[in-house]
C-alpha cells in the first residue's frame, strides 16, 4: 500500500490494439506511462474490463451494467472471501454459502479468468487471496458464457506473474482466535525479461462464534509467464486449495415467523467431530498470440480435480416441547473433475467505412461428478435430539444406524460457438451485435439416461455518447439454463417418451446512462431493467402419483424481474474517495401457479430484498501517512423458503491503514456495533443464517 501517492501511473500497453496481451505482464520496453489525476482511479475504479465483451473495452463503451472491484478495495475491506464484497455490488445479496441473489434470481455459477472451473463449488465459499479483482456482469450472459441464471455472473481474475520485482509478507490476527500469514513474490527470472514467476501462500485459522466450529484455509499458488517472442506469451498456473471446516456443514439458527432467533446465534446442531473438507488441485494455461497488430488470440485451458467430504448433523424440526431438535446425520463425499477450454480471436478492421472489432470464439466444458452418501434421522437411527437452549454435545456417529443411498455418477458437456461485432457507427454511436450457439448433453451414468439440446443466445446493444463524459446505452440480452437431471427424471415425466424438458429461457431489456462528473473524478451509472424467465419447471397440479399418466413436472412457469440500480465511484474531495451501490428490485411470478416455482413463496422470491444499499468511504491523511475507511451495508426485509420474515439490517464496518517506516499497519472492525441479524433466510426447520458478530483484524505487512 502506498498511501502517500496522490497521482496514479497507469501502465498502458502501446502495442496490440486487440488488447490480448495488454492484461498480462510486459517488460518496461513495451510500456508507455501516463499520469492520471484522481484517487478513485488509484484505489477503486477500474476503467477497462474484458468481461462484458471479451475485448478490452472502455467502461463507457459497454452496453450493459458491469462492476469491477479492485484489489485495493478488497484490501481496504479486509475481504478474505467473496461474501465480504456483496455490499459493493448493486443488486447482489447472499443466498446461502457461495450462492447469491442477483436481480431477484438465485445464482451460484462463477468464472475464473473468464472460464468455468470453480474449485470450491456448492457448499464452500471462494477465498480471495489469489484474486486480483472481481468482475460482475449484470443480467443474462448467455451470448458470451453459455448457460446460467439471468441475474448476473461473477468472474474472478487471478493474480499473474509480473516482470517487475514485487514481494509482500504479512502477519495478521484478531478475535475468535484468528491468526494467519501470507506471502507473495513475483519478478523476472532472467536478464532478457522473457521469464517471470509468481509464488504465493496463504494460511488462516480461526474458531468462529458458532459452537464446535473451527476454520483452516491453506492456499498455495505458483505461476510462470514466458514471453516466447514479442508476439507470443504463455502463462502457466497451479493452485492447491485445502479448506478444513470443523463443525460444518453449517445450517441456520431457528427463528419464529417474525424472524427473531429462538436461541443464541452460537447454536449449532453439529458435533465437534463433524467437518467439511475441500481439497483441490487446479492447473491453468493461458496462451496469447498476436498474428498481426490487429489480429490476436487468447486461449485458456483449465483443469481441476477436487474432493469435498462432509459429516454433519442437520436440523429436522422441533419436538412438541419447543426445544428438542430432531437431527439428521449425513456422511457425504463429492468428487469432481472439470475441464474447460476457451479460445477467442479478436480482429480489428475498417470495413464499409466503419471501424469494427470482431470477436470469434468457442468454448468446451466437461464435468464428471461422483456423489455418495449415508443418512440417518432421529431416534430410529440412534441419533439423539439436541436442546437448542442448552445444547449438550458428545454423541458418537459410529453408533448411528445409517442407510447407504445409491451412488450418483453424472457427466455434463457444454460446447459453445459465438461471434460478436463492436461497430463504431460514428463518433457518437456504437453498436454491439452478437450471437452464440450452444449444445449441451447431460448423462446419468448409472441409469444410462442422457438428454441433449441446443440453444441460440443473441445480444444487441447500442451506445450514444452525446459528450465525452456521457454514455447512454440500451441493450437486449438473452440466456438459458438446462433443466436438471432430477427434473428430467421426475415421475411420469415426458422424458419417458423421449421428450426432454426444454431449457429455461431468459431475456433482459436494459437502459442506462453513465456520466463522469467533476472533471472525470466521479463516475455514476444508473440503469433500469426488465428480465423475464420462461419455461420454468413447476409441479403439475393434476399429478396424482406414479402411474397416473400425468407428468410430474410442467413447463408453465414464468418469472418477471424489474429494477433500478445506481452506482457511484469517485473522489468527493482531494483526499476523500467513496463508492455507493443502491438497488431496487421486484421479482414476480407472471405465469404458473404461485408458490410452485423453486425459490419462491407465492409471488415473492426467497432472499430477494426490495432494497439494498452499500457504501464504502475512504479518507486519506497525508500528514499521517494513513487512511481511514467506513462502510455500511443495508438490506431490506426478505422471506425464507417457508415464508418466515428475514428482518432488515444495517451493518457498519471500519478500517484504518497506516504506513510506518517500512511496514503497513491495518486494523479492520466488521459489524462495528455488534448488530445481531440474519444474513439470509433458509427453512423453518433450519432457521436463518446468522450474520457474523463484531470481529476485528490487525495486520502487519511489508512490501519490498
Amino acid at each position: 500500500m502506498n498511501i502517500r501517492t496522490t497521482t496514479l501511473s497507469l501502465a498502458i500497453t502501446a502495442t496490440l490494439p486487440g488488447g490480448v496481451l495488454a492484461q498480462q505482464p510486459q517488460s518496461d520496453e513495451n510500456i508507455e506511462r501516463l499520469t492520471v489525476q484522481g484517487r478513485a482511479a488509484q484505489f477503486y475504479f477500474v476503467g477497462e474490463s474484458t468481461m462484458a465483451t471479451k475485448t478490452p473495452t472502455d467502461y463507457m463503451d459497454i452496453p450493459q451494467s458491469i462492476q469491477v472491484l479492485s484489489r485495493e478495495l478488497i484490501e481496504d475491506q479486509a475481504a478474505r472471501q467473496t461474501t465480504d464484497l456483496y455490499r459493493s455490488i448493486s443488486g447482489i445479496t447472499q443466498f446461502s454459502y457461495s450462492g447469491i441473489t442477483a436481480r431477484g434470481f438465485r445464482q451460484d455459477q462463477v468464472r475464473y479468468d473468464g472460464v468455468q472451473g470453480d474449485p470450491y463449488g456448492g457448499f464452500s465459499i471462494p477465498q480471495l487471496f489469489n484474486i486480483e479483482q472481481v468482475e460482475v456482469l449484470k443480467g443474462p450472459s448467455g451470448m458470451l458464457y453459455g448457460g446460467g441464471q439471468p441475474g448476473g455472473l461473477l468472474n474472478y481474475v487471478t493474480k499473474k506473474p509480473r516482470f517487475e520485482s514485487a514481494h509482500e509478507l504479512a502477519l495478521f490476527g484478531g478475535n475468535y482466535d484468528l491468526k494467519g500469514a501470507y506471502g507473495d513474490s513475483t519478478g523476472s527470472l532472467n536478464e532478457e525479461q522473457s521469464l517471470a514467476y509468481r509464488l504465493g501462500g496463504f494460511y488462516q485459522h480461526t474458531q468462529p462464534y458458532r459452537n464446535n466450529t473451527d476454520e483452516t484455509n491453506l492456499l498455495l499458488s505458483a505461476g510462470l509467464s514466458w514471453m516466447a517472442s514479442d508476439a507470443t506469451q504463455l502463462s502457466l498456473q497451479y493452485d492447491f486449495i485445502d479448506q478444513d471446516l470443523g463443525g460444518h456443514r453449517l445450517r441456520g439458527v431457528p427463528v419464529d415467523d417474525d424472524g427473531n432467533f429462538l436461541t443464541d446465534i452460537s447454536y449449532n446442531p453439529n458435533e465437534k467431530t463433524d467437518f467439511q473438507r475441500v481439497e483441490a488441485d487446479v492447473w491453468q494455461a493461458i496462451l496469447q498470440h498476436e498474428f498481426s497488430p490487429n489480429f490476436t488470440n487468447r486461449t485458456v485451458l483449465r483443469y481441476l480435480d477436487n474432493e469435498r467430504g462432509q459429516n454433519y448433523h442437520e436440523n429436522r424440526g422441533l419436538q412438541s416441547d419447543g426445544r428438542s431438535m430432531i437431527r439428521e446425520f449425513r456422511d457425504q463425499v463429492r468428487e469432481n473433475q472439470e475441464l474447460s477450454l476457451t479460445t477467442d480471436f479478436v480482429y480489428q478492421t475498417n470495413w464499409g467505412g466503419l471501424e469494427h472489432t470482431l470477436l470469434v470464439g468457442g468454448d468446451y466444458f466437461e464435468v464428471d461428478s461422483h456423489f455418495e452418501y449415508k443418512v440417518g434421522r432421529g431416534a430410529a437411527a440412534n441419533i439423539p435430539d439436541i436442546d437448542i437452549f442448552d445444547p449438550q454435545y458428545g454423541s458418537d456417529p459410529s453408533t448411528y444406524i445409517l442407510q447407504q443411498r445409491p451412488d450418483s455418477d453424472t457427466s455434463y458437456n457444454r460446447t459453445g460457438l459465438y461471434v460478436q461485432d463492436q461497430i463504431n457507427l460514428t463518433q457518437k454511436w456504437i453498436a454491439v451485435l452478437g450471437a452464440r450457439y450452444d449444445h449441451f448433453e447431460d448423462k446419468d451414468l448409472n441409469s444410462e439416461y442422457a438428454f441433449s439440446d441446443s440453444d441460440i443466445s443473441p445480444r444487441l446493444g447500442l451506445i450514444y455518447k452525446p459528450s465525452e463524459n456521457t454514455s447512454i446505452f440500451a441493450s437486449r440480452s438473452e440466456g438459458f439454463e438446462p433443466q436438471s437431471l432430477s427434473a428430467q427424471l421426475s415421475e411420469d415425466s415426458d422424458v419417458d417418451s423421449g421428450d426432454a424438458l426444454e431449457p429455461e429461457q431468459s431475456r433482459q431489456y436494459e437502459l442506462g446512462i453513465k456520466h463522469r462528473w467533476l472533471d472525470g473524478r466521479l463516475l455514476s451509472t444508473a440503469t433500469v431493467y426488465q428480465i423475464s424467465k420462461q419455461n420454468v419447471a413447476v409441479g403439475n397440479p393434476d399429478d396424482s402419483g406414479e402411474g397416473d399418466g400425468q407428468p410430474g413436472i410442467l413447463q408453465i412457469g414464468e418469472v418477471t424481474s424489474e429494477g433500478f440500480e445506481l452506482d457511484l465511484v469517485g473522489d468527493l474531495a482531494q483526499n476523500w474517495t467513496a463508492t455507493l451501490s443502491y438497488a431496487y428490485n421486484q421479482a414476480k411470478i407472471t405465469g404458473g401457479a404461485p408458490g410452485a416455482i423453486t425459490n419462491s413463496v407465492g409471488d415473492e422470491f426467497v432472499n430477494a430484498p426490495d432494497h439494498t444499499l452499500g457504501l464504502w468511504s475512504r479518507y486519506d491523511f497525508p500528514e499521517l501517512d494513513s487512511a481511514f475507511s467506513l462502510g455500511m451495508d443495508y438490506v431490506s426485509e426478505r422471506i425464507s423458503f417457508d415464508g418466515q420474515k428475514v428482518q432488515p439490517y444495517t451493518v457498519w464496518d471500519a478500517s484504518w491503514r497506516s504506513h510506518i517506516g517500512d511496514f503497513d499497519l491495518q486494523v479492520n472492525i466488521k459489524n462495528l456495533f455488534d448488530k445481531e441479524y440474519a444474513s439470509s433466510g433458509f427453512s423453518k426447520r433450519n432457521g436463518h443464517f446468522p450474520g457474523e458478530p463484531r470481529t476485528f483484524l490487525v495486520q502487519l505487512s511489508r512490501s519490498f
